[in-house]
């Protein structure tokens, strides 16, 4: 079975309390466009996102609001800012790198938050009895056009009632990759 490959950009997610401070008091996301996750969007909200050397300009924010702020970059995105940024599971932010990020009418700094996304695939529990996979196995997937082929290992399995089938890798990755749209175990 083959499934989605989906290159996931630099992002943020945000509590309420931060996209108030960073938008204005009562401010609601607004959906620019619906995400391959059931209930996950690409707002039409964005920020800067700071380091040390320099700064990221227009960065999108995901929806809904989550309970913890959390900045997805690639390793070049982290390292141009002068941000060092750990390889973590989305959530797993604790010691993580630190930002800035600065809205239309305010700022927030992050302690901890900025991370590299881990490459993961998500699947329904029906996709991963038919792939042969359990949440949180490290699986590897081939997948990119031709003439760019590679493996990626280290690919985590989340599985949940609430996902779609679809991997998800940063642009560094599928630059190397050619952009790859599909891919498949293994074994």
């Amino acid at each position: 079975m083959s499934f989605l490959v989906e290159t996931s950009a630099r992002h943020v997610h945000v509590t309420q309390e931060a996209l108030e401070v960073l938008f204005g008091a009562g401010y609601q996301l607004t959906k620019k466009k619906d995400l391959s996750q059931p209930g996950q969007y690409a707002s039409n909200e964005r920020v800067t996102v700071v380091g040390p050397k320099k700064e990221l300009a227009n960065v999108s924010i995901l929806g809904p609001v989550r309970p913890a702020n959390q900045v997805e970059l690639s390793a070049s995105d982290a390292r141009s800012i002068g941000v060092a940024a750990p390889v973590r599971e989305s959530g797993d932010i604790a010691g993580s790198g630190a930002c800035k990020l600065v809205g239309p009418a305010g700022e927030v700094e992050l302690a901890e938050g900025v991370i590299v996304a881990k490459r993961h695939l998500h699947t329904t529990p029906a996709d991963a009895a038919v792939l042969g996979v359990a949440d949180k196995q490290i699986i590897k997937v081939a997948c990119g056009g031709e003439g760019r082929k590679l493996i990626f290992d280290d690919v985590v399995v989340r599985v949940s009632e609430k996902f779609a089938t679809a991997m998800h890798i940063d642009t560094d990755e599928s630059n190397a990759a050619g952009a790859p749209n599909c891919g498949e175990i293994v074994k």
